[in-house]
């Protein structure tokens, strides 16, 4: 099957000629009846508006005594290097570096018992995104859809015309990223890159276009009918000939014509008083395009950024020079994006996530970094129906494991998708269309709703 949004693929929709494809599309279009389009309205007016994600997906493995559950009265060895500083969520510290997390820390619900048994980074992750525990992950190829996948399958885009899975700057196929991807569920489940780091001054966006055919002798012709093609675009449900087109053929029509998704992607129309509040960086931007993205339809969009000493969390070695560099820009982005859906009034809808495959060891090794630590890891979440100004859960004095409410990956993701109005104990037919659980346990975390 022909992938409807391939990564790092420029999306073509294969016609045989532009004219017959306009002539047959606004000829099917008229032919719909009135009352069609006022059924489909009435229809879409009533429906229930469903809530989108946006996960930080710290890849590597955040240490939570160094930002969530820090441990001031042990040891240096221990505490580490920074100082906590308070919230107005009683008992509620964070790292000194993230002093932002102070002016949404009452619409945070922050996890510090979240707890499994596997170390390696692609074990963890395939757990952490798909519920399912696996050994020798990299070996055995995912098993499972990542939880972006599993909501592209369930629900779809939340408008017509859009991806509803999208990765930020691009999904990756190695290493700790490469679960993000759609297992049984295939291609067509996977997310649509966004094309690099939108921080960059030549950042590129998914090309969305119309056949080579359309050539520069034919630009002004093109501009006409892309007008002409936005105008279909909000006919084409309507049309009866139009839903007689596969799945594959009509979400590849609706990403080309539509230009609902070109402006999702064009960061130029927001104003520099906005871009310049979410950072002049990868997570900064990043975080500005994923609210976009979910403004324009998408269900769920993660923000995953591998930049080696930067943005990968994987700690082992100076530690606290690599969280000087990051955390800042990780508080500044989390906190513009928390603020501005709020002012927007949307954070009743959006779901913000923000964890990794692990936590990292109490101690600072001789290298002066922490290794992986799996029996003890924090999560936060925010958001779409989350009871926010808490803390669930609870880790030792040394961070090491939880002291009480142990919960598991499953609860975690149960936890998510009960936030977007999935049951997390439904099933989804893999190839051969047997059943199977879209978790294998866990329930949602009860503290949170």
């Amino acid at each position: 099957m022909p992938l409807p949004f391939p990564p790092n693929l420029t999306l073509r929709v294969r016609l045989q000629s532009r004219r017959g494809f306009l002539q047959a599309a606004f000829a099917s279009a008229a032919a719909a009846t009135a009352g069609s389009v006022g059924a489909h309205n009435a229809a879409a007016g009533g429906a229930r508006h469903e809530a989108a994600a946006i996960l930080f997906f710290l890849a590597g493995g955040p240490s939570h005594i160094d930002m969530y559950d820090m441990k001031p009265d042990a040891g240096p060895e221990l505490r580490g290097p920074f100082q906590p500083i308070a919230t107005r969520v009683p008992g509620l510290d964070v790292c000194e570096l993230m002093p932002r997390h102070r002016e949404i820390a009452d619409r945070l619900a922050v996890i510090r018992s979240v707890t499994h048994n596997l170390s390696v980074h692609d074990d963890a992750t395939h757990w952490i995104q798909t519920g399912y525990p696996l050994l020798n992950a990299r070996q055995r190829g995912q098993t499972h859809p990542s939880q972006g996948s599993a909501v592209a399958r369930l629900r779809g885009a939340r408008r017509p015309g859009m991806a509803p899975y999208i990765c930020i700057p691009e999904d990756y196929r190695t290493h700790a990223g490469f679960y993000e991807g759609a297992a049984y569920l295939g291609p067509r489940y996977l997310a649509l890159n966004a094309g690099g780091d939108p921080s960059l001054g030549n950042y590129r966006p998914p090309e969305f276009t119309l056949p080579a055919e359309v050539t520069l002798p034919r630009l002004d012709d093109r501009r006409r009918l892309l007008g002409a093609l936005d105008r279909f675009a909000q006919q084409t449900e309507a049309s009866s000939a139009y839903r007689d087109l596969s799945d594959v053929q009509r979400q590849a029509v609706e990403l080309t014509i539509g230009s609902a998704v070109r402006e999702a992607f064009d960061l130029a129309r927001e104003t520099e008083a906005t871009r310049a509040a979410y950072g002049k960086h990868a997570y900064g931007q990043g975080a500005l395009l994923a609210r976009r993205l979910v403004e324009a339809g998408a269900s769920f969009v993660v923000i995953n950024l591998y930049e080696k000493d930067v943005d990968w969390w994987d700690d082992h070695y100076t530690i606290e020079k690599n969280l000087r560099k990051r955390l800042p820009r990780y508080d500044e982005a989390l906190a513009a994006l928390i603020s501005d859906l709020t002012e927007r009034g949307l954070l009743g809808q959006v779901l913000v996530g923000s964890f990794g495959e692990f936590g990292r060891a109490p101690r600072i090794d001789a290298n002066a970094g922490r290794g992986h630590w799996p029996a003890a890891m924090s999560a936060v979440l925010a958001g779409a129906g989350v009871r926010g100004g808490q803390i669930v859960g609870a880790t030792t004095s040394d961070g090491a494991r939880p002291r009480d409410r142990e919960l598991k990956p499953a609860d975690l993701l149960a936890s998510i998708y009960h936030a977007l109005g999935i049951d997390p104990g439904r099933t989804l037919a893999d190839f051969s269309q047997r059943p199977i659980p879209l978790l294998p346990e866990g329930e949602p975390i009860r503290e949170l709703f």
